[in-house]
């Protein structure tokens, strides 16, 4: 019987994409999700596709969850940059991976990628791009998604020793399947509904999403156990993201920037409105102060050493739209106008 790989966060967006790449290699492959994720970016259950319900808080379900297991990709992640309650993103992404990873070496598995990201190795105000071997600037850990990231990759890496462990340090993935969506994600989909109006100074680094999950599978088969490989493609200005979603959707971008000054009051508004209500902030405030740091980021180490090829970004930023557009995301008329659009200028 072939090896059996085991997929956490195979619902969400890196891990659907890591799972598929497996399933059309032919592997045998687990998904675990919890039961109350939507089903609808998992691989087709059969002879090679197995689903199963778990938590990572629930460690009788990761037991179960690893029977058999040779090659772990543990993706899952709490990925938001705001929570109603305070520690609940630092405890999910923390524990959960102490969790994962024991079961993992209670079951003898002979293989581990950790998806880690970028948000774990800090940021520069210089804009020289950081790569895997600088030392980490813990003041521009932002907000709680970074800290838990940072936290969570500094437990796997205490694991290198007892397990053949790989670390996979993914930028910001952009494409198809981003279905809550993600921070970045949302950047898209609000470009879309046209509700940037202004942008402000600051700079991150896009790469497909497929990329990321080849990332993955290249890491299993060649990573170097304890290190750290950054899955990134292109650095980018906020500006420069949405002239790059004019090109492919044809939707006017901002021309209008404000200093981060005048919008941080605005997020401090939006922040204390979604404490009382226990909705998202609109403006969300660790997004606003993330943006006095440019997020950029060289992903040479993994294209040399790993073999991962990068696919051009517009096609990222061509795959996100098209699938906001056949989705649901967005209104009818508008939905037409833009799979159009993408039909009339293939990638």
């Amino acid at each position: 019987m072939s090896p059996l790989s085991l997929v956490t966060g195979a619902t969400g967006f890196v891990g659907s994409w890591v799972a598929s790449l497996l399933h059309e290699r032919g592997d045998r492959i687990r998904c675990l999700h919890r039961p109350s994720s939507s089903t609808k970016n998992l691989p087709p259950r059969g002879a090679l596709v197995e689903w199963t319900e778990g938590d990572l808080l629930d460690v009788s379900s990761l037991d179960r969850a690893m029977e058999g297991v040779d090659t772990l990709y543990h993706v899952a992640a709490d990925y938001r940059l705001w929570s109603p309650r305070k520690g609940e993103i630092l405890h999910a992404n923390v524990a959960g991976t102490r969790n994962i990873l024991d079961a993992a070496l209670r079951a003898g598995v002979k293989r581990v990628v950790y998806c880690s990201s970028v948000a774990a190795l800090g940021a520069r105000t210089d804009g020289v791009p950081i790569d895997e071997f600088m030392p980490v600037d813990r003041q521009s850990l932002v907000g709680e998604y970074k800290l838990s990231k940072y936290e969570a990759e500094q437990v796997a890496l205490s694991y290198a020793g007892r397990l053949s462990l790989v670390v996979v340090n993914p930028s910001a993935p952009i494409g198809g399947r981003d279905i809550k969506p993600t921070p970045t994600g949302r950047i898209v989909l609000d470009f879309l509904k046209g509700r940037m109006k202004a942008a402000i100074h600051t700079g991150l680094n896009v790469v497909h999403v497929r990329d990321v999950a080849e990332g993955h599978l290249r890491a299993a088969l060649h990573g170097k156990v304890g290190e750290k490989y950054i899955l990134a493609g292109q650095n980018m200005t906020l500006c420069e993201v949405f002239q790059t979603l004019e090109k492919v959707t044809g939707i006017p971008a901002p021309t209008l920037t404000v200093p981060r000054g005048v919008v941080l009051p605005l997020a401090y508004v939006s922040e204390g409105i979604a404490r009382i209500t226990g909705r998202e902030p609109m403006i969300p405030l660790e997004g606003v102060r993330m943006a006095k740091k440019l997020m950029y980021y060289n992903g040479t180490r993994a294209v040399r050493e790993l073999g991962l090829s990068l696919t051009p970004v517009e096609e990222a930023f061509q795959d996100a739209v098209r699938y906001f557009a056949s989705s649901g995301y967005l209104a009818p008329v508008l939905s037409g106008r833009l799979l159009d659009r993408l039909a009339s200028h293939p990638s």
